[in-house]
């Protein structure tokens, strides 16, 4: 974490739940609410949050879960567990053709300054190691959203706010007609055992990259997301000198999104020469 009075109450968070000082201990900067819990083994068991930009500490910290509802101000609610998480309740109501309303997600490295302890990142892209990830979903049949890691990349190994480098999205499955935004560059691009369209775009101050998918999917073994920075890096977006700093996976949510869920998920870094996690005295 960037700020060292955020990672003190994230600490002193857990701390309570392991005691069983409560079921759950709150810590805010910047307007984002951190709330800890005694991991459970489902989303259905776990605490429920309905704060538009809670972060969840799971599995004693190694992951948060976000409810990061961030393009519109209907109410969502998700429920958390080891690793998992479900959405119960998602109001939205976005154009298809526009921003989401929400990405709910589960997230491994740092987003906008909140950290999951020990996760193999921040590294540097060139000398980037093995990074693969394991996700299993259940997605709903109704609703207008889409499947996604999101690969967050940074000029520097921290930031407080939006990365300024790259965001790599792997979309693995759509429902209700939407597609990337941005213009495709390539089809039929034979990546990690599959074969993807790739999209770009400038998008807020960093470069949009989107492998989408041919053929949806809703469950991922030993995903390789070097394959696809190579690929990036190779193509111009991004640099060798930028950091991957999180990974996240979720759904980007236009139009309701109640029974999106993930029952599992995961990311292996292999070793590197790895930064220490911000805010950390340990590797991140």
């Amino acid at each position: 974490m960037d700020h060292p009075l955020a990672q003190t109450a994230f600490r002193v968070s857990i701390t309570l739940a392991t005691l069983g000082l409560g079921s759950a201990a709150v810590a805010a900067l910047g307007g984002v609410v951190l709330l800890a819990f005694s991991t459970s083994t489902s989303a259905e068991t776990g605490p429920k949050v309905c704060g538009k930009d809670s972060v969840v500490a799971s599995d004693g910290g190694s992951y948060l879960v976000q409810n990061n509802v961030w393009g519109a101000d209907t109410p969502q609610c998700v429920s958390v567990g080891k690793d998992a998480f479900s959405v119960d309740s998602a109001d939205h109501d976005r154009p298809p053709n526009g921003d989401p309303a929400a990405y709910p997600s589960l997230v491994k490295g740092c987003h906008w300054g909140k950290c999951s302890t020990y996760s193999g990142l921040p590294v540097q892209v060139s000398t980037m190691p093995e990074v693969t990830s394991d996700w299993v979903s259940r997605q709903a049949d109704s609703g207008t959203y889409n499947a996604a890691y999101v690969v967050w990349f940074n000029s520097t190994p921290s930031t407080g706010g939006a990365p300024d480098g790259a965001e790599l999205i792997i979309w693995l499955s759509s429902h209700g007609g939407i597609r990337p935004g941005g213009e495709r560059i390539a089809a039929g691009v034979r990546l990690a055992g599959a074969t993807w369209n790739v999209w770009f775009e400038q998008a807020q101050g960093h470069n949009r990259i989107v492998y989408q998918r041919v053929g949806d999917v809703s469950a991922v073994h030993g995903l390789d997301i070097r394959a696809f920075t190579d690929d990036s890096v190779a193509r111009g977006w991004i640099r060798p000198e930028w950091y991957l700093i999180g990974v996240e996976a979720g759904f980007n949510l236009w139009k309701g999104g109640a029974g999106n869920a993930v029952d599992r998920f995961s990311v292996s870094v292999g070793d590197s020469r790895r930064l220490p996690a911000p805010g950390s005295s340990g590797t991140g």
